[in-house]
């Protein structure tokens, strides 16, 4: 399994899915992390990032903040979702595989849905 996390460069977990220009990315096996890495994704996030992580293969992601169109785009591509969680990445990770992990099933950011400029369109609806 490979879980995304929305990350800061701080190692925090990143509280605006949207705007997130790094993940690291944890593979796990038998519950237990073999392999992380941090990845930056394109620049035109909004648009691009569940494509991103689904090239990344990731199988969950972690963040905190995210609106219903990444929701239904990470719904649509099979991406389990842990939102609303905050503080360490590598924590988060770990409370995961404890069962531990306090996360949110409507964890909207308060900008949530965002929207284009006219005549402004994503590439990856």
């Amino acid at each position: 399994m490979r879980i995304a996390v929305a990350y800061n460069e701080d190692g925090t977990i990143s509280q605006h899915f949207g705007k997130t220009a790094h993940f690291k990315f944890f593979d796990i096996e038998d519950g237990k992390i073999t392999h992380s890495a941090v990845v930056h994704i394109g620049a035109d996030k909004h648009c691009s990032i569940v494509s991103d992580l689904q090239a990344g293969n990731a199988d969950a992601v972690i963040c905190g903040g995210i609106g219903n169109g990444a929701v239904n785009k990470l719904n649509a591509a099979g991406i389990e979702l842990y939102a609303g969680v905050k503080g360490a990445a590598d924590q988060a990770i770990a409370d995961l595989l404890n069962q531990t992990l306090v996360y949110s099933s409507v964890a909207l950011c308060e900008d949530h849905d965002h929207h284009h400029a006219e005549g402004e369109a994503c590439s990856h609806h």
